[in-house]
């Protein structure tokens, strides 16, 4: 299973994005063939202040044949802000979803978790077998479901944002994170190649993807207090969400 060097930091964690962190790489080292995804040398492992509070981040990046870029991100701010971040970029050879994961915990209280696999079609549909096998998920309750940003077109029907109001819901959310994860890398793994015309439009989706997310002006603000807007707009364009070629 993939190591995470610097250990300390997730044991500084919410036990949520812990828990996570662990079903993520488990099911990238399970099922996946990865290779390292280069990024620079100084984004991999970041430390700033912000407010007088030290910010940590730390950011793990693989691809695969179909996969461009799986990368996850574990960030905390002082103590009252616990943070992961996990997208898995397909290659635009592949019609493929787009896997999106984040928790945001502020005062070790989870405000925000939210899962889903983005669609490429510009109707917003899932390509068959992905429906197929999210449909045959069981049904989830949950009190507290929360409202997609203004930008949130780029998620399916299958996406689950809530805010979880206990133990139960934690690891409810956390079982259905794992299932999203087993159907995508099962899937993406066995995936053929589009055609040309198809191609052109899995690069168009996901810079429409790409486009939607670096409108999150929350994270954003962030950054730029913690490490200067120039720095902020670089993390935001080549690691959180660079474009593919």
């Amino acid at each position: 299973m993939i190591q995470i060097a610097k250990t300390e930091l997730r044991e500084q964690l919410h036990p949520m994005i812990s828990q996570l962190a662990d079903i993520i790489l488990k099911q990238w080292s399970n099922n996946l063939n990865l290779s390292p995804y280069q990024i620079p040398s100084e984004l991999g492992y970041v430390e700033g202040k912000l407010e007088g509070e030290k910010i940590t981040i730390q950011n793990h990046c693989y691809q695969t044949t179909q996969l461009r870029k799986l990368h996850l991100e574990l960030a905390k701010v002082g103590k009252n802000l616990d943070v992961l971040h996990c997208v898995m970029f397909p290659d635009p050879v592949y019609t493929l979803p787009i896997f999106g994961c984040d928790i945001v915990v502020g005062r070790s209280e989870v405000s925000a978790a939210i899962v889903d696999l983005s669609p490429v079609n510009p109707d917003r549909s899932l390509p068959e077998n992905y429906q197929r096998a999210l449909a045959s998920l069981p049904e989830l309750y949950f009190s507290q479901i929360r409202e997609l940003p203004k930008w949130g077109d780029i998620f399916s029907d299958y996406v689950l944002f809530i805010r979880p109001t206990n133990d139960q819901e934690i690891t409810a959310f956390l079982q259905r994170v794992d299932q999203f994860l087993s159907i995508h890398t099962s899937l993406a793994a066995i995936a053929a190649p589009a055609s040309r015309e198809r191609q052109q439009l899995n690069l168009t989706r996901q810079h429409y993807y790409c486009t939607k997310q670096r409108q999150n002006d929350k994270t954003r603000k962030v950054l730029e207090k913690a490490f200067g807007p120039t720095w902020a707009e670089e993390y935001f364009n080549n690691i959180l969400f660079d474009l593919p070629n």
